[in-house]
């Protein structure tokens, strides 16, 4: 039964990016969930991966209107924002 829970970091990832898009399956889900007890590694990356996909999807709604989508103050603002989560 565990090792058809087990995944590599590869799968986990690819997992993860399927899951935001709502294309995981539940077993996918969960073997995903179980390779998070023992790999911090990805579980970061899975938080950083939604956190961004957060961000990049407020500044598509707000470029919606615009013609010129971000200035200079904003770009730096979300370089920093970036760097916290690498943090």
């Amino acid at each position: 039964m565990f090792k058809k829970l087990k995944i590599t970091c590869d799968e986990a990832t690819t997992i993860c990016d399927k899951s935001q898009y709502g294309e995981a399956t539940l077993f996918e889900k969960i073997q995903l969930n179980f390779h998070f007890l023992v790999c911090k590694i990805c579980s970061r990356y899975t938080k950083q991966n939604n956190q961004m996909s957060k961000i990049y999807k407020m500044k598509a709604n707000d470029c919606k209107d615009k013609k010129q989508c971000m200035s200079s103050e904003e770009k730096e603002l979300l370089k920093k924002q970036l760097q916290e989560l690498e943090a």
